[in-house]
């Protein structure tokens, strides 16, 4: 049964204000509705104006503002200029009363579509005006969008949105509960920064008893957590970590490597000292005693040949000066050191080679190259020889080295060694080919005819009677073993 227009009016007027959403149907009446809940509410912010005599009631069609049918033509006339656009918002009815000297129109003006200088605007037009809609509210987003803004979000999703890249905030997350799935949920993504992001997260809220308990369970997260102590330099945190841990060796070696923010040599050897008396492994406690002593032994060399050179009274400090300090250099340096200064001091001093070789028990190979090196780079063939010689049992002296011999003639002619000098290295090594090659590229012809005649190999050796100098005794050699009737040639 239809209504007659008072009834219409009061239902209207007496029906609840609802708030707008997007989830509202779209159709004509839904519209129709919408506007006529607006207009309404706007008629009773227009009624309590103190200024009543500004405030026309009637549209300029003569029909009363607020009725249905200025409602509806209202609304069929925006729909055609605008083109289906969306119903009118609401508007917040605790606004304060508008000025109408900064505005430009009053509300009696806005609805009856005019201005106060007399040109009539319809409404539409109105409403688009910019100083107008400065007082409209602004829309809701949507309830998808509206859940980024709240972070309403579990912790498994938090850490597929910060997979992501999107900005979430992880405060939200108070429980112990909540934060141990966050945690759990970032390891089991594979994701080292989201770890990381969330592992600071603990760190800033969590006290450091809870937080290393939890992180003993987790392998991966503990991983990665002192992974970030150690590129921040956290050291002390990394320190009472390990104590929770019980894990005293890393908690030793972490100590030890202070010492190398540690400048000064005497206070760097001190330090070395109190590390003695740390819970090492025995592997790594004989490391630290080694440095210890190392650097101990260093300061007193360095003292003493640096007086030594200053004095100038020490022939191979002026024919060679030394470049460098030896201060902090490693044991193998400070043993190729000694080798070059200090060779021939007897073992008992502390920069004899011998006792560096004994007091850091290095192997004979390596002290044979270390030794070799330093001599042929002083020239010292003397030395060099006496490094390969050997006596038997029966007295009788033969050349011997722990190294191969192709890699001594290497060595040597590094160091510049004259042929005289490489002839009798390259003599001795055992495979031939390499022998001959050697010889040829270090130019020791009597090793490469020597070793063609024991090959008995005429033909090698005739052709390498064009490579060597026309009229030389390396040519009359050749020629007297190609006549030589009592050698039985291969070919």
């Amino acid at each position: 049964m239809m209504k007659n227009r008072a009834d219409e009016d009061d239902y209207w007027n007496s029906s609840k204000f609802k708030a707008f959403t997007f989830d509202d149907e779209d159709d004509e009446f839904s519209r129709l509705k919408e506007s006529k809940r607006a207009v309404n509410n706007i008629r009773r912010l227009v009624e309590e104006d103190d200024d009543e005599d500004d405030v026309e009631k009637v549209s300029w069609s003569g029909e009363p503002v607020g009725s249905i049918s200025w409602s509806v033509r209202e609304t069929a006339a925006s729909n055609q200029k605008t083109d289906r656009e969306p119903a009118f918002p609401k508007i917040n009815t605790d606004t304060p009363t508008i000025s109408k000297s900064n505005s430009g129109y009053s509300l009696s003006s806005l609805f009856k579509g005019k201005t106060k200088g007399g040109n009539f605007q319809n409404l539409t037009d109105s409403f688009n005006d910019s100083s107008l809609r400065l007082y409209a509210p602004e829309l809701r987003k949507p309830k998808s969008e509206y859940k980024d803004y709240v972070s309403d979000w579990s912790p498994e999703e938090t850490v597929q949105r910060m997979q992501q890249g999107k900005v979430v905030s992880l405060e939200k997350f108070r429980s112990l509960q909540d934060k141990l799935l966050l945690l759990d949920y970032a390891v089991s993504a594979h994701d080292g920064n989201v770890i990381t992001a969330v592992l600071i997260f603990l760190k800033r809220t969590l006290s450091k008893g809870i937080l290393f308990q939890e992180l003993e369970s987790r392998q991966t997260a503990l991983r990665h957590f002192i992974q970030y102590l150690t590129e921040t330099k956290d050291q002390r945190l990394l320190l009472e970590l390990y104590r929770a841990l019980g894990r005293t060796e890393d908690m030793a070696l972490l100590q030890y490597k202070e010492h190398l923010s540690i400048s000064d040599e005497n206070k760097k050897r001190d330090f070395l000292k109190s590390c003695l008396s740390l819970p090492f492994s025995t592997e790594d406690s004989a490391h630290v005693q080694d440095h210890y002593t190392l650097l101990e032994r260093q300061i007193i060399i360095e003292a003493t040949d640096r007086q030594a050179e200053q004095g100038g009274k020490v022939e191979i400090f002026q024919k060679f000066p030394r470049k460098a300090s030896i201060l902090n250099m490693p044991m193998v340096t400070t043993l190729y050191y000694c080798c070059f200064y200090h060779y021939n001091e007897p073992e008992g001093t502390y920069s004899s080679p011998l006792n560096i070789r004994q007091t850091f028990k290095v192997s004979e190979k390596q002290y044979f190259v270390t030794a070799l090196s330093a001599r042929a780079k002083l020239k010292a063939w003397s030395d060099v020889d006496a490094l390969f010689t050997s006596r038997n049992w029966l007295g009788f002296t033969r050349k011997k080295s722990p190294l191969s011999f192709h890699r001594v003639v290497d060595i040597l002619q590094k160091n510049s060694a004259p042929t005289l000098v490489l002839q009798d290295y390259v003599a001795l090594v055992d495979d031939a080919d390499l022998k001959i090659s050697l010889a040829q590229k270090h130019k020791c012809h009597d090793i490469v005819i020597n070793t063609y005649r024991d090959l008995k190999d005429r033909q090698q050796l005739l052709a390498y009677r064009g490579k060597v100098e026309r009229g030389s005794a390396e040519e009359r050699k050749i020629d007297e073993l190609l006549n030589n009737q009592q050698i039985r040639w291969k070919n």
